[in-house]
């Protein structure tokens, strides 16, 4: 079927190139001048607007911030509902991730430059209000995954607590990736990507390998629990 979505009309396109300059003014200034010593005052102006404006597209400072991150995690979740039901949870979650990074940055695009917004994952990462706000809606995304994934797998998330298990796994890898690629030189989206996959790719191992690298060992001896294996003294 062919798709009749109406264009918008020239108001509607009008108001989406001042929300996507006030985006943009927003990150170059917290990525230039620090979120903290940014103020509504210096985005408006910057973008050639009335404060007054500002507040018709966004709340506040912080949703300016995190208005792009927040459209790419809708992205994430719509590629988690979508993903085949014979999928385990946890693959389900990274197939998604994998069939989303270029999606995601396509819509990034069509607000604000790709390379801005991973710079200002950076500005997150230095700054304790913009971490505390960050950190805060990645529970509250963890959650609704963990809905999503309960709901194809057919459980009830308050009785199993499995879909909340493996999906704060699965963010906690992803918390892990982001705090190391920011303090390394390349920002790019491709090194996210790949620095993503490799961690993922050890989540396995990690909870289920044996970490000193024992031989014959599956697991690793947990500390202050003995033996459980019988010793037998030697007859005399």
């Amino acid at each position: 079927m062919a798709d009749t979505a109406t264009p918008p009309g020239l108001r509607e396109r009008k108001k989406q190139r001042t929300r996507d300059t006030l985006l943009r003014s927003a990150l170059e200034l917290f990525t230039e001048r620090g979120y903290e010593e940014t103020t509504v005052d210096d985005i408006a102006e910057t973008a050639d607007v009335s404060q007054r404006t500002f507040f018709r597209y966004f709340a506040s400072k912080e949703e300016a911030a995190f208005f792009v991150s927040r459209l790419a995690e809708s992205h994430f979740v719509e590629a988690v509902r979508g993903r085949p039901p014979v999928e385990a949870p946890l693959d389900a979650l990274r197939q998604a991730l994998v069939a989303s990074w270029d999606t995601i940055g396509e819509s990034v695009e069509q607000l604000v430059p790709l390379e801005l917004h991973m710079r200002f994952y950076r500005v997150i990462e230095s700054t304790p209000a913009l971490l505390a706000a960050h950190l805060r809606r990645a529970t509250e995304l963890e959650e609704e995954i963990a809905l999503v994934i309960a709901d194809r797998e057919g459980l009830d998330v308050d009785a199993d607590p499995r879909p909340r298990v493996v999906v704060a796994v699965f963010g906690a890898v992803m918390r892990v990736t982001e705090r190391i690629w920011s303090a390394r030189d390349d920002a790019s989206l491709a090194a996210l990507r790949d620095l993503t996959s490799s961690y993922l790719d050890q989540v396995e191992p990690a909870l289920t390998g044996d970490w000193r690298g024992r031989p014959g060992s599956g697991r690793a001896e947990q500390p202050g629990r003995a033996d459980p294996t019988p010793q037998h003294t030697p007859e005399t």
